[in-house]
């Protein structure tokens, strides 16, 4: 197979803007990007570096969930707005985490106004040829709120809204970081899979008998970890990179994989930020080119 290989940019390599970045990304090697945003030029700049565009971030997706029914309609009319922009700007995944506002509503509750939300967002994206990757971050501890991060809500969304305009970003490392079986996923929601993320996690063994599946409770623990695992870049952690290249290729997958540096041994400057996507795209061009 041969799958283009992006990234989504760090927050060092953010500040040097979108030419900078579109030229150190292909002097890696990368050949896709996935932005936080779109607009003509960030557009040219992306066809002049012949860079594959994975997702684009939509904002206001917090409040297409929110118990607030008037922030759920302007929600809906500025996701919808953006879909078609970025239908019109050469883009066909847009990227959403339905974290709530409020941090405290229960998923249930997230569910339902997802079901009112979501059927005007998914007509919109099956009008302009745009699908929703949604991603499985669980959210923030303790009360891990976002919507759709295991497959019993994944089954929930998809029986609410069945639109094949929504599906997901299949990111193994908060699969793996919470028990799921990250191969499993590609049998049930192989259809499903819009976008793939390009991390990986460790599990600390050690930490694991400290604090079992639970964060640290006095212990101080590293960035991109909660104590018993840590986020790190594809080959460093427990992902079988080669079996997961193996079923994106029998699903036809036709996606990019986008390399999500969040790695705290890569973080901190820009030279370290490149050093980790360099590590990540070696490893991951192994299996996917």
């Amino acid at each position: 197979m041969n799958t283009p290989i992006g990234a989504r940019i760090p927050s060092k390599l953010r500040v040097e803007g979108i030419p900078r970045i579109s030229e150190l990304l292909k002097s890696i090697g990368l050949t896709a990007i996935d932005l936080p945003e779109i607009n003509e030029e960030i557009a040219e700049v992306c066809r002049r570096n012949a860079l594959t565009i994975g997702t684009v971030d939509l904002k206001d997706v917090a409040q297409t969930i929110s118990c607030d029914s008037d922030k759920r309609k302007r929600a809906v009319e500025s996701v919808c707005y953006q879909i078609a922009q970025i239908s019109r700007l050469g883009g066909k995944a847009a990227f959403v985490c339905l974290v709530p506002e409020d941090v405290y509503q229960p998923i249930a509750a997230s569910l339902e106004y997802f079901e009112e939300s979501f059927p005007d967002i998914a007509k919109t994206c099956e009008e302009n040829g745009v699908r929703i990757a949604i991603e499985g971050w669980p959210g923030p501890g303790p009360h891990y709120p976002t919507l759709g991060y295991t497959p019993e809500v994944w089954r929930a969304m998809f029986r609410a809204v069945p639109s094949s305009a929504l599906g997901l970003c299949f990111d193994p490392s908060h699969l793996i970081r919470l028990g799921i079986d990250y191969l499993r996923v590609f049998d049930e929601f192989s259809e499903r899979i819009v976008h793939c993320h390009g991390k990986d996690t460790e599990l600390l063994h050690e930490q694991q008998y400290l604090y079992g599946n639970m964060a640290a409770r006095l212990d101080a623990t590293p960035a991109f970890s909660e104590g018993s695992w840590r986020y790190c870049i594809p080959g460093t952690g427990e992902v079988d990179w080669a079996r997961v290249a193996y079923r994106l290729q029998r699903i036809d997958y036709k996606g990019c994989v986008s390399i999500e540096l969040e790695d705290a041994r890569y973080s901190g400057t820009l030279d370290n930020e490149l050093n980790g996507i360099r590590k990540a795209y070696a490893h991951l061009s192994g299996h996917l080119s």
